[in-house]
């Protein structure tokens, strides 16, 4: 997989930092990932569409899958911006 565009930071509330990583391309929020301590996974989802969501074992795991996921869907999109 390519190197990530997208720029992953943590969360905190009032200087507390969460297991919540917010996930932008410039700035606009493509992705979430926050651990979910009573599967012990982390989910992953985008604003983008209401129904995408995933688990994987480790912030790095769910910050690929919601890039790939990502990747995919923006291609759907590719004939919008082609010219003829």
């Amino acid at each position: 997989m390519p190197e990530s565009r997208i720029a992953w930071t943590a969360s905190d509330i009032a200087g507390v930092p969460l297991r919540r990583l917010v996930g932008r391309l410039g700035r606009i929020e493509v992705g979430f990932c926050e651990y979910d301590g009573s599967n012990r996974l982390w989910t992953w989802w985008s604003p983008l569409a209401e129904d995408v969501w995933g688990h994987a074992p480790s912030a790095e795991a769910a910050q690929q899958h919601c890039e790939i996921w990502l990747r995919e869907w923006l291609e759907n999109f590719r004939p919008f911006f082609e010219r003829e």
